[in-house]
């Protein structure tokens, strides 16, 4: 036997099965089945009597019009079955009996004919927060109303205490709702846009109408939940938020100023001191050393010795006037980058090398700590060359793209040893000074070099740290993101 089998099976083939589709009534225990001449099963069960098709029954194929429930509305004394031998039994006439709690009780099939006509369904009134709506206008529901309630009638013309109402809110409800007895539907806190309400209705017999009760409906959204609204306070707090931005950028572009200004002040005095103590006094001291070099006789074994020790200072003196040069530069335009770097070949006068620079791009205005921090690192890089590298040929190039800033300095001299460009050389500090002040301001340095086939270094500078203003963008745009990049290259650096 099928273990699911409740209440009502079907014996087929010598094997029991329980039908997949019967109504919640056939699944409790039956006390009494018939069949009439038309082939309809009548059924009591504990508390139901209930007229089944049996062809439907059987090809497990019932619909809402394949069953149908007597009750006392219908004449019955009863439909609470009792538990007997035969409690439902058809007799020579066709009439069945049952067997009920309250007594006997006889139906005619032959008169219990399926009522076709559906029942007639109609939307009385719509409620919107308890007070009706006059339908002769388009029903429109504010977003601040929360409750909307549809009241609706269906009319058949057997029984209309037997009629079963389904609907469902287009824009809403994703089906239909179970048939309910109940003919209302009430619905709270719709969202705004456009609905229909929908609702049909079953006759006495189960027979649902073709047609359908329907009403179109808007709620309208609320002030905060219109577009314009949101649009509007989304561009609201972007204003905000720029004008905070532009505050805090001024405030913070006025401190860099006043920094950078200290700064500058700073180099000019720290030039100013080199220039009256540290160099005067070693100029006044090579020059009584000069002096005393020429008091000595030509034979004098301490003359070569006290030759060497001016030589020295002279070379001394020169880097130092090189340095108050650096410190002191007040080249800002871009056609001064290339003249401010071509001016370090002029520290090494008796040098037999060929010095070149080349300029790619249209020179375009240099942020002031940039054009700073691009001199002294080139002019570190061209120093090196004219002093280590023993090359006959020094390039400079300098490339203004659109997005980038592009100094590079080639030699062909004797190279770097590979162990040397990669940790750099002890107790030296130029190469490894020169990739942390690049990294700092937010460039990309790159030395290529190999023993004998010289040295390049190349130092790139995105253009939103390196130029002024950029052609593709607003110059307001341009110079805030501009000051931000040099305020982390000037934190950065203290």
């Amino acid at each position: 036997m099928d273990r699911n089998c409740r209440g009502s099976c079907i014996l087929s083939g010598g094997q029991v099965h329980a039908p997949l589709k019967i109504p919640e009534s056939l699944h409790g225990p039956i006390f009494g089945l018939a069949e009439d001449k038309s082939g309809w099963l009548w059924i009591a069960t504990v508390n139901h009597v209930l007229e089944v098709k049996r062809s439907s029954l059987l090809s497990d194929n019932l619909g809402d019009a394949d069953v149908r429930e007597y009750g006392p509305a219908d004449g019955l004394r009863g439909t609470e079955g009792v538990k007997r031998d035969q409690s439902v039994v058809e007799d020579s006439r066709g009439r069945i009996w049952f067997s009920t709690s309250r007594g006997l009780s006889v139906v005619n099939p032959a008169r219990a004919t399926l009522n076709p006509v559906p029942a007639l369904i109609h939307i009385e009134t719509v409620l919107v927060d308890g007070k009706p709506f006059d339908l002769r206008k388009p029903l429109r529901v504010s977003g601040g109303e929360q409750n909307v309630t549809f009241r609706f009638m269906g009319l058949s013309l057997a029984n209309s205490e037997r009629v079963r109402y389904r609907f469902r809110l287009n824009g809403f409800d994703k089906g239909w709702s179970d048939p309910v007895a109940i003919p209302e539907a009430r619905y709270a806190s719709l969202e705004p846009g456009s609905y229909r309400f929908r609702a049909t209705a079953s006759n006495s017999d189960g027979v649902w109408n073709g047609s359908e009760a329907s009403i179109d409906f808007r709620v309208e959204p609320t002030l905060w939940q219109t577009w314009w609204f949101r649009l509007a306070l989304v561009l609201s707090a972007g204003l905000a938020i720029f004008v905070v931005y532009r505050l805090r950028m001024r405030q913070l572009t006025r401190l860099l100023n006043v920094r950078f200004e200290e700064r500058l002040e700073e180099r000019e005095a720290i030039a100013r001191d080199l220039h009256d103590t540290l160099l005067q006094g070693l100029f006044r001291a090579a020059m009584q050393l000069d002096v005393a070099n020429d008091r000595l006789p030509a034979d004098s074994p301490a003359k070569p010795i006290l030759q060497r020790v001016i030589e020295l200072m002279n070379q001394v003196g020169e880097e130092g006037r090189a340095t108050i040069r650096s410190l002191r530069s007040s080249f800002r335009s871009p056609h001064h980058l290339e003249k401010a770097l071509s001016q370090v070949r002029e520290e090494f006068p008796g040098a037999d090398v060929d010095f070149s620079i080349v300029v790619e791009g249209e020179p375009r205005l240099l942020n002031s700590i940039v054009w700073d921090e691009v001199y002294r690192l080139g002019r570190e890089a061209i120093i090196n060359s004219f002093r280590h590298s023993r090359a006959k040929n020094i390039e400079v190039e300098i490339e203004y793209a659109a997005n980038s800033l592009r100094l590079i300095v080639r030699d062909d001299g004797g190279g770097i040893d590979a162990q040397v460009l990669q940790s750099g050389r002890e107790g030296h500090w130029g190469l490894s000074g020169m990739r942390e002040r690049a990294e700092k301001m937010g460039a990309k340095s790159v030395v290529s070099s190999r023993v004998g086939a010289g040295t390049e270094i190349e130092l790139t500078i995105p253009g939103s740290v390196a130029f002024d203003f950029s052609p593709h963008s607003p110059k307001w745009f341009t110079r805030l993101f501009q000051r931000k990049r040099e305020r982390e290259s000037f934190a950065g650096r203290r």
